[in-house]
């Protein structure tokens, strides 16, 4: 049976396609500069002549930029609009690219992957809110699979593209040349993008300061799906993240003895199992909605079985088919974090939608942070072993399991209170 369009649901269709597209190419090169250390960590630990503590501070440094963001970049969604945003998300981050490309030192280096991680902050909640204002409802979750999808096509291109550039053309060359995409996408973006189709103006919000702020925070947040979509988010995303961002390639290349040629190649496995997993889960989820809370807790436990048994593995290094496994198991973390925002997203109205997405994108990313750090700070304490530093691992993800499974009920609640009373809302809409 085809699922109704809900009153008022933007129509989609082919140029709803094109202009979410230029969003997501937006993203696509966000995605690119973010992820660009993590095949360049151990040649920034060298340019800058840096431990293990001091690396992780690029990303961590990036990351709490990212994450202390997103409340923020959602209240100026919800007021400016798409295109205003991710116009100074682009000029952002080109720049801190451009700048991390000519940093003479670490100190110069660090604030370019601030002023990045600003810019970076801007995108994905952007995307989504553009999803949301030009796809009929029904249409979110994948939509929302499918942004994610483009982000992990972004971390492929670093992966093979970029760090073949790093080692053949060089530090400088490399992150310059990279940087020339973000004025591709800003032209773009001026030039084609729109924040929603015609006829489907969101109603004018009249500025109240700082009281409106405040309000849609706490309204947001007083949602269980919010919160949970936060939790989700928080206990699926950081194990593949704080892999592909920077301590996968060391963990392979130091302490599972591989060529820096099968490390990226097995980080490569870990962004194409992402981006079939992606299409996987949004397929699933937008047939069957309630598989949510199944496949997040799924994802949790098998990342959490591969990582405990790779590292507690007898002898010095895992098998290789094991690290295989783990690989594509890590895949799925992405695609599993964005099931936290179909928690969050029928929880809130449309107008709270991007201070909601940003509540909820937060949570992988404090995750992420505090595991970058941890890592690194285990390393230096331990000597290098990686088999304690990433037991880190295990404890965010119990902290995470503990808040999802405590809010899952409340929020099943309060999602089957809101469907009643937009279904009845809608039989009494005056024909």
């Amino acid at each position: 049976m085809k699922a109704a369009v809900l009153p008022g649901d933007p129509p989609g269709g082919r140029r709803a396609l094109a202009i979410w597209g230029i969003g997501v190419s937006v993203y696509f090169v966000a995605v690119i500069f973010r992820t660009s250390l993590g095949v360049a960590g151990l040649d920034a630990a060298d340019r800058f002549d840096v431990n293990a503590s001091a690396l992780s501070t690029f990303s961590i440094l990036q990351l709490l930029v990212y994450a202390g963001m997103q409340i923020p970049v959602g209240l100026l969604v919800d007021r400016l609009g798409t295109k205003k945003v991710l116009a100074i998300g682009v000029v952002l981050f080109t720049a801190g690219q451009l700048g991390f490309a000519f940093s003479p030192s670490y100190g110069t280096a660090l604030a370019s992957r601030a002023l990045l991680g600003c810019g970076d902050a801007m995108t994905f909640i952007s995307v989504l809110r553009l999803g949301t204002r030009w796809f009929p409802a029904r249409r979110g979750p994948l939509i929302a699979q499918l942004a994610g999808l483009a982000g992990m096509a972004g971390n492929l291109v670093s992966t093979l593209v970029l760090a073949r550039l790093l080692h053949g053309v060089g530090w400088t060359a490399a992150f310059a040349g990279s940087a020339a995409a973000g004025v591709v996408v800003l032209v773009l973006l001026l030039l084609f993008l729109k924040d929603h189709p015609e006829g489907h103006e969101p109603e004018p919000l009249p500025h109240q300061g700082s009281a409106y702020v405040r309000r849609q925070i706490a309204a947001s947040w007083r949602e269980p799906g919010t919160r949970l979509g936060l939790w989700v988010h928080f206990t699926t995303q950081f194990p593949a993240m704080v892999f592909l961002l920077l301590w996968g390639m060391p963990f392979l290349v130091e302490a599972q003895g591989l060529s820096r040629a099968a490390a990226g190649e097995l980080l490569t496995l870990v962004v194409l199992s992402n981006m079939v997993v992606g299409l996987v889960y949004g397929q699933v989820v937008a047939r069957h909605h309630e598989a949510r809370l199944p496949l997040a807790l799924g994802t949790v436990g098998a990342t959490a079985v591969l990582w405990a048994t790779t590292l507690a593995w007898p002898g010095e290094t895992a098998p290789m088919w094991l690290l295989i496994v783990l690989c594509t198991v890590l895949g799925a973390c992405g695609p599993a974090s964005m099931l936290g925002f179909d928690f969050a997203r029928p929880a809130n109205p449309p107008e709270r939608q991007g201070t909601a997405s940003g509540i909820t994108n937060m949570g992988g990313f404090v995750a992420s942070m505090t595991t970058l750090f941890a890592i690194g700070v285990l390393l230096d304490a331990t000597g290098d072993d990686y088999a304690v530093a990433f037991s880190a691992v295990f404890v965010l993800q119990a902290l995470g399991v503990s808040q999802i499974l405590r809010l899952r009920t409340r929020a099943a609640r309060r999602e089957r209170e809101r469907l009643v009373a937009s279904r009845v809302e809608t039989v009494h809409v005056p024909a």
